[in-house]
């Protein structure tokens, strides 16, 4: 049931996406036009510096998950680190409902270390990364905040920092008390007294991924892993600016990171199939705070707009799928390693003994 309900959040998405930013008559052949404005021999030197930025994004994305994984005594080299992330930020980008944020810890399994405590490992992760862009998105939406501003501008700064602040509050209280905390969590939730079943295996797994918090007991990790995770997010922003010139596009280096930080809070909701349409619309959103008439169908700018977003949203998928596939091509990842992997036992749980 959780499956299908995901699944149906999930196409929800892509129509409502798809609807939001489809392109009329009028504007198809005003997208051909700009089209045949972009001359590839003064496009091409952006794009090269948008594809080195690119890799540098992923070589940090990957390469951080070692300073999550030493405090439970995991350390994976680099060609295998870097094949297994790979995989696994394909399957993330392909498959709906953000279910291949299951694929990474899968697939270190067999290497010894519970699928779930690696599990948490990622949690840490994507509360970091949402911290971050929420922050980022905070303090350029503040700046920018005016009376001619769209009303939805600041409810989503604020909602998407009370989010991850709430969750940065999970993360502390559950590495002092987790089973604690995982039995309050479980009790506002009412799952113990209408499932009081799945309940206990819920409690199980939390306490097994609470195990993966442990690189906050660990400052010098903790430290290194925040270091490669704001180079990522500059780099990422670099990226977004660096293109948009490409195309023309007057978008200032602040404006470039909030649109970046407003596309990496738009897919953290239920995701489309691939991100098709989410990524386009997040992205168009964002360039109208600062290029108002971007997400506007009628305005002369959003045909260049509109083909900035898809092909921003491209050259994504085309390096995600084709960092995956290498990964797959190489020796250390199979998906075989997922279905061999299910017998392994979760490690065991402590108490609330502080560490």
């Amino acid at each position: 049931m959780k499956l299908f309900v995901n699944l149906a959040l999930s196409f929800a998405m892509l129509a409502l996406c798809l609807w939001l930013m489809w392109p009329n008559e009028e504007t198809r052949t005003q997208l051909s036009a700009a089209l045949d404005a972009i001359e590839f021999r003064t496009f091409a030197p952006y794009l090269v510096a948008y594809i080195a930025l690119l890799a540098v994004v992923h070589l940090c994305r990957s390469l951080r998950w070692n300073n999550l994984l030493a405090p439970l005594g995991v350390k994976i080299p680099a060609g295998p680190l870097l094949a297994i992330s790979s995989v696994g930020f394909m399957a993330i980008l392909a498959l709906p409902a953000r279910l291949g944020e299951f694929v990474r810890p899968g697939l270190l399994r067999k290497r010894g270390i519970s699928g779930t405590a690696a599990l948490g490992t990622v949690a840490v992760e994507r509360i970091v990364d949402g911290l971050v862009i929420s922050v980022g998105v905070f303090v350029a939406f503040f700046v920018l905040h005016g009376p001619d501003s769209p009303r939805w501008m600041m409810p989503t700064a604020y909602g998407a920092l009370g989010l991850f602040g709430c969750a940065l509050a999970f993360l502390v209280f559950a590495m002092r008390w987790p089973a604690k905390t995982v039995k309050f969590c479980l009790t506002i939730s009412l799952l113990p007294k209408l499932f009081p079943r799945l309940a206990t295996k819920v409690e199980d797994m939390l306490l097994n991924i609470i195990r993966g918090f442990d690189v906050l007991k660990d400052q010098r990790n903790l430290g290194v892993f925040v270091l490669w995770t704001l180079v990522y997010w500059v780099a990422n922003g670099l990226g977004l600016y660096v293109l948009a010139h490409g195309f023309g596009i007057p978008l200032g280096i602040v404006g470039a990171f909030a649109t970046m930080g407003l596309v990496g809070v738009g897919i953290m909701l239920p995701n489309s199939p691939g991100l098709v349409g989410q990524f386009q619309w997040f992205t168009l959103l964002g360039l109208s705070l600062y290029l108002p008439g971007a997400a506007d169908k009628g305005s002369p700018i959003y045909p260049t707009a509109f083909l900035f977003a898809n092909v921003h949203y491209a050259l994504q998928v085309v390096w995600y799928l084709a960092m995956g596939s290498l990964g797959l091509a190489s020796p250390w990842v199979s998906f075989h390693d997922l279905w061999t992997a299910r017998k392994v036992a979760p490690a065991p749980v402590t108490g609330d003994d502080p560490a």
